[in-house]
């Protein structure tokens, strides 16, 4: 099918109106922009909520699967990630495709499932109504409401499947309990909040055989012995910021991705909303997207792949983290070695072995690199709107080697967390692109006979 541009798209939304019905809706594909634009608002509400790094994960990745498994039903030469993903059995396929516009049903999809696991409802109604509401004119009106059903049906399966990962369970479970010993995680200034997620290893993973399939090396036992492993690794981070230049500082400031910063104004404590980790691994994909020309079949599977990418990632990262429980530098250090020092960063609420930043990082880098190759250069303007610039990278692994970095020029990980996290979410990747099928073996009577499906009339 050809793809028309999101001009030429707009173009034929604002002569609907008064045009005749489209007949060519069927050659008239719609943009991949437009699964672009849906993913960017599910981004901006999750920040608006204040979601977790490890609960954002989640919902990029089921709304992704239930884009991708509707364009996978457009064409034979996809395969679905039914029977490949953890409890997903069956996708209903539509009842008569010749009047489905699948694009349509997809952007239907996923902000069906993003509505549902989101809190601003009000805000995901208001963009897919709109969103809808353009589209609605170019389409036969028994193809746009049968696209729109079709959708919706897809989604109640992609909801019914996420209701079996032991989320909503989890909403219920004890919060994290402090153990006032030494090593061991304490809350961090200036908010002091509880840990984030602890029971986080007990969500049913994506392609993970379990939480603790790519349990990393645990961290050198505490000790604050000057020379012991454990002392040698606090003094580096103590050190690092000290000594801090401004380009680290800037590599540590552009990876923050902390949506939980607190900030104090006299007797008054008010958050800075930011974009999670996995935030803005998803604005670097959609940046590659777009870069690549990537049509909205293509699209919808890249975002699935990083969306499964992140969930799991996060599911194997917050396994160790809540197993080791080890104390953050910014604690250790003002305990034993210097109470006024502060990190670049501000703390996350959580433990600090593994670097989640390091996990999904790896884990996003790697299979991005086996979509569009290891040299892939990129402007990352991802957190522009956060007033940061533009950042520069020759591919995808460069840009996870310095977003795992920067959580020790921050002040936040000690090395260890660094490299075992980058191991980790090595593995996680590899494990997703030796797991998943995507794509179908069709003979060339099965490639002619879907093409002749695919562009039958209604």
């Amino acid at each position: 099918m050809k793809s028309v541009s999101t001009l030429t798209l707009i173009a034929l939304l604002c002569l609907s109106a008064c045009a005749p019905e489209n007949k060519d809706w069927q050659t008239d594909e719609l943009p991949a922009e437009l699964l672009h634009e849906a993913t960017k608002n599910l981004t901006d509400i999750m920040v608006h909520d204040i979601f977790s790094p490890p609960v954002s994960s989640r919902i990029y990745a089921y709304s992704s699967v239930a884009a991708y498994e509707v364009m996978a039903k457009k064409s034979q030469q996809k395969r679905s990630l039914a029977g490949q993903l953890n409890g997903l059995q069956t996708i209903p396929s539509p009842e008569n495709p010749d009047l489905i516009s699948f694009e349509l049903a997809a952007l239907h999809a996923y902000n069906s499932v993003g509505r549902t696991m989101i809190f601003s409802e009000d805000k995901m109604d208001a963009f897919q109504e709109a969103s809808e509401a353009k589209l609605q004119s170019a389409f036969p009106k028994k193809v746009y409401a049968a696209s729109i059903a079709y959708g919706e049906k897809v989604a109640k399966a992609i909801l019914d499947w996420a209701d079996g990962d032991n989320y909503k369970e989890s909403r219920s479970f004890p919060k994290f309990s402090v153990v006032n010993a030494p090593g061991r995680w304490q809350p961090t200034p200036p908010a002091y909040m509880d840990g984030i997620e602890p029971h986080w290893s007990k969500i049913r993973p994506f392609v993970l055989d379990s939480a603790q399939q790519f349990r990393p090396s645990g961290p050198p036992p505490f000790s604050m012995e000057p020379g012991s492993a454990f002392y040698t690794e606090v003094k580096k981070v103590y050190d690092a910021v000290k000594e801090a230049s401004e380009e680290e500082i800037a590599i540590a400031s552009f990876w923050d991705c902390n949506p939980y910063v607190s900030n104090l104004s006299g007797h008054f404590m008010f958050a800075t909303k930011k974009i999670t980790p996995g935030g803005h691994w998803v604005g670097i994909t959609t940046l590659a997207s777009k870069k690549a020309g990537e049509d909205f079949l293509e699209a919808s599977q890249t975002y699935a792949t990083v969306g499964i990418a992140l969930a799991d990632a996060f599911i194997s990262c917050w396994d160790e983290k809540y197993r080791s429980n080890l104390i953050r530098p910014e604690t250790v250090i003002n305990q034993y070695i210097d109470e006024d020092w502060v990190p670049v960063l501000q703390t996350p609420p959580f433990p600090e072995h593994t670097s989640g930043h390091s996990v999904v990082s790896a884990a996003a880098a790697r299979v991005l690199e086996a979509r569009f190759g290891k040299d892939f250069p990129f402007d990352d303007t991802v957190e522009l709107e956060y007033g940061l610039p533009v950042r520069s990278y020759q591919g995808f692994s460069e840009a996870a080697k310095e977003a795992a970095i920067s959580r020790f020029y921050g002040g936040i990980h000690y090395m260890p967390a660094i490299n075992e996290g980058v191991k980790q979410g090595n593995s996680v990747g590899d494990l997703l692109l030796a797991t998943l099928n995507f794509e179908n073996q069709l003979s060339d009577n099965q490639n002619h006979k879907q093409h002749d499906t695919n562009h039958s009339g209604s």
